[in-house]
């Protein structure tokens, strides 16, 4: 049986030890409502009183709906310090002036979202000297499921270790709201959106093939070409001369 009582202990001291070396006064990460964040948030808040939660919707009905009142949830159940920074008006802005240098495509389109939330994450960070927590579960990166300098874009992640199973099990063990960890996982890129929908694949397969190399064809080709396509997303960029 997993000891999670250990494994906290042990993810607190991991997280207070980023805090000594940066000397940093606190954190701050996204609270998207999903499972990821909140178990991020709770490990966090356990290691550090001054841990902040930023909800930002951006232009996604769900953003202001379902999400917005799960995150709350978790924040007042867990007595974590919430702000909110609505980056939809900003958002437009964006997309209208980089309109007329080119036609956005849909996926550029999308991925203006995560990158608005790392700036904005970056910036309150900096202002206030805190350190900006990661998300992005073992399952995700793996698929490359992220946004290159957006949720990629972190300064340490306690959860990068655990697939998205493991996710849902940590957050049972603290009794986290039965909705964040009932609802399909969702980047509330948009009405509707889903990861697996998104990436043609369940969660469960993909965790079946990390952690044990199984899986049906189809679903080992699909996860052997997310993998492969976004090897990009987990290196450093290239430097002339050290590759």
């Amino acid at each position: 049986m997993r000891d999670f009582k250990q494994e906290t202990e042990n993810r607190v001291k991991y997280i207070q030890d980023k805090l000594k070396e940066s000397n940093a006064k606190g954190i701050i990460l996204g609270n998207s409502g999903g499972k990821d964040s909140a178990l991020v948030l709770i490990l966090c808040k356990l290691a550090c009183e001054n841990t902040i939660g930023v909800i930002m919707p951006c232009s996604s009905k769900r953003n202001y709906g379902e999400d917005y009142e799960d995150a709350i949830k978790l924040a007042r159940q867990f007595d974590i310090e919430t702000t909110v920074v609505d980056l939809t008006e900003a958002k437009k802005v964006l997309v209208e002036v980089i309109g007329k240098a080119t036609e956005i495509s849909a996926l550029a389109d999308t991925n203006i979202n995560p990158r608005l939330r790392m700036t904005t994450l970056y910036t309150i960070a900096q202002s206030e000297n805190l350190l900006v927590a990661g998300t992005g579960n073992r399952s995700e990166i793996y698929m490359g499921y992220f946004t290159k300098w957006g949720d990629g874009g972190y300064d340490f992640n306690p959860i990068g270790d655990l697939t998205a199973t493991e996710v849902v099990e940590y957050l049972k063990y603290f009794n986290a709201p039965a909705n964040i960890i009932n609802k399909a996982p969702s980047a509330g890129l948009y009405e509707g959106q889903t990861d697996e929908k998104d990436m043609g694949v369940t969660y469960a397969a993909i965790d079946e093939y990390i952690t044990k190399g199984t899986a049906n064809e189809k679903d080992k080709e699909i996860i052997d070409r997310y993998h492969s396509r976004s090897e990009h997303k987990r290196k450093l960029p290239s430097i002339y001369g050290r590759d």
